[in-house]
């Protein structure tokens, strides 16, 4: 396991950031995924040393993060989401800085930073100014300050956050590569669904607090419900309040398209049985592909 951790508990005054959080993660590109106030900012915080849990314990790489924080951060690489930039600096400089400040002596540190930042699409770009950079340039240094020290396990917080669609495209390409060929785990919170399911093959979902779900995306997305796109003709609205009177969860779509989850134990043909009962005419009546953003608005009752 790259990742132990047991009964973390976590709060900020009368706050619960985090309650009773136990999870193991093995090797792979792990999506880390909640809504705000989940607790995902203050688990990684926890995971690299910068708090202490309240009640829990846990290792990181077989590090214990009460007693071994530095060692932790030896060995893991941190993408912030927020800038991290310091004034002045160019790029070049900026990554050999960090380097040396994961401990790699400043020749060694120098050479590497040119190395990364040509990985990372900024080579002809490393001696300008960080004031003069883009928003998809400040994610792409970000990037390679954290992968300088060739980390074990590698974090990164909303690494799409501000970027153009071939901004995202680029980046996410770079994180699969990483992962798959780099021969480095990957842990990304994000609160782009898409970015996770393009990028990783197991998820984690905290919701207020508390682990809500985990495991293999492929098997969450055919868990505990299956889903149906159906479109009718007739009294919708009654319809509908049938279906969720059965147990079943009802959305509507912008083009009237009716995407209905259906409980584990439920009969499919209830749906017919429901239009018929409302007098409404079924147009359409397909099983669908389930995504993470379906089984993610199920686990966390988004609307």
């Amino acid at each position: 396991m790259i990742v132990e951790v047991s009964d973390l508990k976590f709060s900020y005054g009368r706050s619960l950031a985090l309650d009773g959080v136990t999870l193991r993660l093995a090797e792979g590109a792990v999506g880390l995924l909640g809504p705000n106030g989940a607790g995902k900012s203050t688990l990684l915080r926890i995971l690299l040393g910068f708090l202490v849990p309240q009640q829990g314990r846990g290792r990181v790489l077989g590090f214990d993060i009460r007693l071994e924080p530095l060692s932790i951060r030896r060995h893991i690489g941190y993408m912030p989401e927020d800038d991290c930039l310091i004034p002045g600096m160019d790029g070049v400089t900026f990554t050999a800085h960090f380097g040396e400040l994961s401990g790699m002596p400043r020749q060694e540190a120098m050479k590497r930073a040119h190395d990364v930042l040509f990985y990372v699409g900024l080579g002809e770009s490393r001696y300008r100014p960080l004031q003069s950079y883009s928003a998809g340039m400040k994610q792409r240094l970000k990037l390679a300050q954290a992968i300088i020290h060739d980390p074990k396990l590698l974090f990164l917080d909303e690494p799409t956050s501000n970027l153009d669609p071939i901004g995202r495209k680029e980046v996410l390409e770079l994180i699969r590569d990483i992962s798959s060929k780099k021969d480095i785990q990957v842990l990304v919170s994000s609160h782009i669904l898409s970015d996770i399911e393009s990028v990783c093959s197991d998820v984690v979902i905290l919701n207020r607090g508390r682990l809500a779900a985990q495991g293999r995306l492929s098997d969450l997305r055919a868990f505990n419900y299956r889903l149906y796109e159906v479109r009718i003709k007739g009294n919708g609205e009654g319809f509908i309040g049938r279906l969720e009177t059965l147990g079943c969860r009802v959305e509507e779509t912008a083009d009237k398209l009716l995407k209905v989850y259906l409980p584990p134990d439920l009969d499919n043909r209830k749906i017919l049985a429901a239009a018929e009962e409302e007098k409404v005419q079924v147009r359409h009546f397909v099983r669908s592909q389930t995504s993470l953003e379906d089984f993610f608005a199920q686990t966390v009752g988004v609307d």
